[in-house]
């Protein structure tokens, strides 16, 4: 009975230590998430506040140009400086600093100035809980700088090793400030907000009498009365023990925010929560019970410094092949697992395949669409990426082949992707390429500008007209936004550029085999990208056979036309992972998978993305989109991790159909989400946005969204640069 009792006792230990370790590292990985992330956002919109409520003062000022000087003369004067000196310098420190905090640029300089004028006003002016955040936030941001979302983070490495004066003592002073003083700031706001809601609490059972006006002056005791008491009492306790600040910070934002919206929205209770947010994010600081406890939790928890909590040795190994939205899915997941991660892929980059056409007509350069795959993991000590090309799969040995490279596994997940299929005519792939990598998307941008130039250095008029007409063959998704890219930049982008022909007589075909355009999206929405097209000149051929493609042209239902420029949309075949595993395929190379996506007998190893044919759309086969392929990446993780853990095993994939998207050109688009259905100028804003927010890294969204906008205002064609292949060629 003893023994029973003990071993029992043992495990619920042992239990106990799981579940307290995946507490520690759900912590760990929150906070971490809230500073990659959050932090650079509520840097920006920090500076956008303070920024704002500066240009809105020091406008008001230059308009009521006598208030500023009565201010100057006898609420706020400067002894050493006339009364219009100083409302010509507060007023210009107002702006300028407002406009460098707007940029992230010079932002300490800028806060040190700011911070010593709102002092001025709230001593020698009338005195306001405003004025004290503003001091707070200023305060930071001459200890802690801006973060990288800024021009001071852009510039600062080229500033540190430049040849001005001072530039490595400066740049020095400022990581000292930030390293070591960052800390010290957070410990004093923590205090200085635990002191207001203490004083707060005490009030009714100690009338202050002459200290009131001066704990007014400093302390922001109206705006933090928005806390009921019981809220203010606890809160006040761990803000000044420095316990669970982070916590207790979230928890005044959830409740002030709740508080705030119900009896309406000041500029106080704003900085109020901004000023929280700072310690949400960054913690108590170096004087609290949060820093003492966290010394003694990382001697057993590195991973609150970031540094590896378990050892990889004999930790099981997975392998996942493709860094497409599947794999790169799956592998972001298993980031944290309990196992050894490698990701291999042929590029070093992930590719966001959806604009993929804007390359190829120009629109976007390659660099805006991809983001390389080695920073995305960087602080993830369990995953290690490989470039290189899978030649097999050795099943029984449980390996994957990579050139003479061998990689073990313990568990593998295949999302390898898909290529173009010329349906058995691969005779045909020199004269019409396909869109699947950015090599294609070079490659008929090369195609399409070339077409133009040579058709303006010809003077038969037969060839002109042969170099002017383009024809995409399939009409699905890519094809219809390829035609419709394709039409905007020969009417729109390229009507000023030539001399002896106007690009807007450029031919523009679309063959689709089906009745329709966009078969996969309701009918009427069908019609709608049709007329689209046509609006942009598009010939619309439905229910045509092409027959034959060569370097003169497509036989289309017999009849020849002549193109120099053909372009394949029509139909794409699984990577070889079929052959490479031995298992059973659709007639596109797509490997059946079971309901958990694993293979039927191969129970460790996993297809998703477009190499899988699973059933999990209501007993349909589910597409080939990247909102799947995500879902499917994300499934199997959890499904690893699961079975990392001898859990139990996880229920069937389910794909949840988020809605289909296809643009044809400026103001149009249309979208498709079941009983929701978009067409038109809503629906194309639809898709930027959604767009814009599957892309990796904010530096790609950024840029995508500049070139989109500049694009848009001016009807530029974006980077239409001619690389690659023999300029000296015809453009077939």
């Amino acid at each position: 009975m003893s023994n029973a009792s003990g071993l029992r006792t043992t495990r619920d230990r042992a239990q106990a230590s799981i579940w307290l370790t995946r507490l520690v590292e759900a912590h760990a990985e929150l906070f971490r998430l809230l500073r990659m992330y959050g932090w650079p956002l509520l840097d920006v919109v920090i500076r956008c506040v303070l920024a704002r409520s500066l240009f809105a003062s020091g406008l008001v000022k230059l308009t009521n140009w006598s208030t500023a000087l009565y201010l100057a003369a006898y609420e706020y004067p400067v002894p050493w400086m006339s009364p219009v000196s100083a409302a010509y310098t507060g007023v210009t420190i107002e702006l300028l600093g407002a406009t460098l905090l707007l940029l992230g640029l010079l932002t300490r300089p800028a806060a040190l100035a700011l911070l010593i004028l709102v002092v001025v006003e709230q001593t020698n002016y009338l005195a306001l809980d405003t004025q004290l955040f503003n001091a707070v936030l200023f305060g930071w941001y001459l200890v802690h700088g801006a973060d990288r979302l800024s021009l001071d983070a852009v510039l600062s490495r080229g500033f540190r090793d430049s040849a001005l004066p001072l530039a490595a003592s400066l740049g020095a002073l400022t990581s000292w400030l930030r390293n070591r003083g960052t800390p010290v700031y957070l410990s004093l706001m923590r205090l200085w907000l635990g002191g207001a809601l203490l004083v707060i609490c005490l009030r009714p059972q100690w009338n202050p009498g002459a200290a009131a006006a001066v704990l007014s002056l400093w302390l922001p005791l109206a705006t933090a009365s928005m806390w009921s008491p019981a809220m203010a009492w606890v809160s006040a306790l761990l803000l000044c023990a420095g316990l669970a600040s982070r916590y207790t910070a979230i928890a005044l934002i959830a409740f002030g925010s709740g508080s705030a919206m119900m009896r309406g929205v000041s500029a106080d209770q704003i900085y109020l929560i901004a000023t929280l947010g700072l310690l949400a994010i960054h913690g108590a600081g170096r004087v609290s019970v949060d820093a003492a406890a966290r010394s003694v939790l990382i001697r057993r928890y590195p991973q609150l410094l970031g540094k590896p909590a378990f050892s990889l040795d004999g930790l099981p190994r997975v392998v996942v092949v493709g860094a497409g939205f599947g794999g790169l899915a799956c592998a972001t997941a298993l980031r944290r697992a309990r196992a050894a991660v490698t990701l291999i892929d042929r590029g070093n980059h992930h590719l966001f395949q959806p604009l993929l056409y804007q390359v190829a007509t120009a629109a976007l350069s390659p660099g805006d669409i991809a983001a390389p795959i080695r920073p995305i993991f960087r602080d993830s000590f369990n995953t290690t990426v490989l470039f290189g090309e899978v030649t097999g799969i050795d099943r029984s040995r449980r390996q994957v082949l990579v050139g003479q490279r061998v990689i073990p596994y313990d568990y593998l997940v295949l999302a390898t992707g898909a290529a173009h299929s010329y349906f058995g005519k691969d005779a045909w792939q020199p004269f019409a390429p396909g869109l699947k990598r950015i090599e294609d998307a070079t490659e008929i941008r090369r195609r399409l500008l070339t077409a133009f130039e040579h058709a303006e250095a010809t003077d038969d008029g037969n060839e002109r007209r042969e170099l002017l007409t383009f024809l995409i063959v399939g009409g699905g998704p890519t094809g219809v936004e390829l035609a419709g890219a394709i039409a905007e930049l020969a009417r729109f982008g390229m009507e000023q550029d030539f001399r002896n022909f106007d690009p807007a007589t450029a031919r523009i075909i679309l063959v689709q085999s089906a009745p329709r355009v966009l078969p996969t999206f309701d009918a009427r929405m069908s019609a709608h990208a049709r007329r689209a097209l046509e609006r942009l000149g598009v010939e619309v051929m439905v229910g045509s056979r092409v027959e034959t493609i060569d370097a003169h042209g497509v036989v289309v239902d017999g009849n020849h036309i002549a193109a120099r420029t053909v372009l394949w949309a029509a139909g794409v075949t699984a990577s070889p992972a079929a052959k490479w595993l031995g298992a059973g395929a659709d007639g596109a190379g797509r490997v059946r998978v079971a309901p958990d996506l694993s293979v039927p007998g191969l129970p460790d190893v996993y297809v998703i993305g477009d190499t899988a044919l699973s059933m999990a759309w209501n007993g349909q086969a589910v597409p080939g989109l990247a909102p799947a392929a995500k879902q499917g990446g994300a499934y199997v993780a959890r499904a690893i991790r699961s079975r990392l853990r001898n859990q139990a095993p996880a229920a069937p994939f389910i794909y949840r159909h988020r809605g289909s998207l296809a643009t044809i050109g400026r103001k149009a688009a249309v979208a498709d989400f079941g009983r929701i259905r978009l067409w038109g100028a809503p629906a194309w804003w639809l898709w930027g946005f959604v767009h814009l927010g599957f892309l990796v890294g904010m530096r790609n969204r950024v840029a995508t969204m500049i070139n989109w906008f500049w694009a848009y205002l001016t009807f530029g064609g974006g980077i239409r640069l001619i690389t690659g292949g023999d300029p000296r060629t015809s453009a077939g």
